[in-house]
């Protein structure tokens, strides 16, 4: 069963990456494979559960690829998809639309 998409084109990027941790998942995943471990210590503040159902949404959606590895304990790593990959110049374009903002809004030292 498919998902049923919004008419809007921005509605439909914004349905698969408008979550906070989403965005920082692909982030992190543009610079290459990632473990489980290592997403979780570079986003910070998610916990694992949200953490793993992100994930596990973001993987639905084509977006990244999950592997798991039979080693005890387990590895999981995590790459984004060429989908997932068309993402990027649109993550680019928020970062530098974020560093243009803090130049113009950097508090007064």
């Amino acid at each position: 069963m498919s998902k049923i998409l919004p008419a809007c084109p921005v509605e439909v990027t914004l349905m698969l990456i408008s979550d906070r941790w989403k965005v920082l998942v692909l982030r992190d995943l543009l610079s290459g494979t990632k473990r489980f471990g290592e997403l979780k210590k570079s986003i910070g503040s998610i916990s694992q559960k949200v953490l793993t159902s992100n994930l596990r949404s973001m993987e639905e959606d084509g977006l990244l690829t999950r592997k798991v590895y039979a080693e005890v304990p387990p590895r999981v790593e995590y790459t984004l998809t060429e989908l997932g990959e068309s993402l990027r110049p649109i993550l680019l374009a928020m970062q530098q639309w974020g560093l243009e903002y803090q130049k113009q809004h950097k508090p007064n030292a």
